[in-house]
């Protein structure tokens, strides 16, 4: 099976043997849960429940730490810095690199690199990354899906030598480092934006952050309190109208909050969409032809407010929707939910106002992201040409 993985054909000088030869595979455990002295003593433990920090090179915290007794009282060990991991059940496939001494679960296997002659840690992490589809087809299992340990003995890596390696590791690192400024500033955006929303929705009149009108001065008076049913129309789908074929040229909004093509349409306008069912009830704004199922809002219609800023705003303040939500597995919303939704309004030039900010704010976030996914597109690229040998670096 690990052929698979990788072909024989490998460029002149470099090696395809048994990953086991060139690094020392290790794998983990979990110390007894009926000992609490075995557990929250320190060590970071790599379990399943961390699976949200893998795929991101350098894994700096734990969900769980287990303590020296644990590691003696179990076939847990201590794995040094730059140790590679991979998930072997849950998460299959997904991978990081210590960036201290910790354990794991049995659940990872762990491959310890000398870093010097034989195994670079970064050129492993980003080889399995570049074959993780493969890892995932390789599990087996009916319920939950796993990969065996008999896979790993038996696990082949074509590799060029250490010092090619480190220059691979070195290039994809720059790469790296670039993704994670992006994502960094990503994550800056949405908490500038987070609090654009707080300043301009929130707090008492004499508090809210208000914006410029046309003559340069700040918008002034009260907010108008009216219910979200008295400012808009609000309808649903009905069970019967669904239709999923995927050929055709309007948008159908399911229960789901999935978005598909539909053949058919029943509105052409502006509306803010809710998902009845699930657990965010996010909004989203959309301005067309579209259909709806059973239990997918629309609100639309608008009169004396902006559409976009309704949106804004439900989505700010949906943690009305979550405390209204009915159901004990699955929560839902009725419609007398929304029509009762109570909102402030300001003018509708100062709407307009509030929900350009917004807009741009969402513009800076998507441009970001599609950066990022340029970013990620060229890496994987650049890892499909260094890892395989179809380009070589220079030494």
């Amino acid at each position: 099976m690990a052929r698979s993985l990788i072909t024989k054909d490998v460029p002149k000088g470099w090696s395809y043997t048994l990953l086991d030869s060139l690094a020392k595979r290790c794998s983990g455990h979990t110390p007894s849960k009926s000992f609490p002295e075995y557990w929250n003593g320190g060590i970071k433990w790599i379990s399943l429940a961390d699976s949200s920090r893998l795929d991101k090179g350098y894994v700096y915290s734990t969900d769980k730490e287990i303590s020296e007794k644990g590691i003696q009282k179990s076939s847990a060990q201590i794995h040094p810095a730059e140790t590679v991991v991979l998930s072997r059940d849950a998460g299959i496939g997904k991978s990081g690199v210590m960036a201290e001494p910790m354990a794991v679960s049995q659940h990872f296997i762990a491959w310890k690199c000398d870093n010097i002659a034989n195994m670079n840690s970064w050129y492993l992490y980003n080889w399995l990354q570049l074959h993780k589809p493969e890892f995932e087809r390789q599990a087996v299992g009916s319920t939950i899906k796993t990969i065996g340990l008999p896979f790993f003995k038996k696990l082949k890596i074509a590799a060029p030598p250490y010092v090619e390696q480190y220059k691979i590791a070195k290039i994809l690192s720059t790469w790296d480092k670039a993704i994670s400024t992006t994502e960094r500033l990503i994550d800056n955006s949405k908490q500038q934006k987070k609090a654009l929303m707080q300043q301009l929705l929130t707090g008492a009149q004499t508090q809210r952050k208000r914006l410029l009108d046309d003559s340069g001065k700040p918008f002034e008076g009260e907010w108008e309190e009216v219910k979200l049913g008295e400012i808009s129309s609000i309808t649903t789908g009905s069970s019967n109208r669904v239709d999923s074929s995927l050929d055709a040229q309007y948008t159908f909004f399911d229960r789901s909050e999935d978005i598909r093509t539909s053949s058919r349409y029943l509105f052409d306008t502006e509306a803010v969409i809710v998902a009845g069912e699930g657990q965010d009830f996010v909004p989203k704004h959309f301005k067309g032809k579209f259909d709806l199922h059973q239990r997918t809002y629309a609100i639309m219609n608008f009169d004396g407010c902006v559409g976009r800023f309704i949106f804004y705003y439900i989505g700010y303040f949906r943690h009305y929707f979550l405390a209204q939500a009915v159901g004990s597995t699955v929560k839902s919303l009725r419609l007398p939910m929304f029509q009762k939704m109570p909102i402030k309004l300001p003018s509708e030039l100062e709407q307009l106002k509030i929900a350009s900010v917004l807009t741009n704010a969402d513009k800076e976030i998507e441009l970001l992201e599609k950066q990022l996914a340029d970013l990620k597109q060229e890496k994987k690229a650049l890892m499909q040409q260094l890892l395989t040998g179809k380009r070589r670096v220079k030494i």
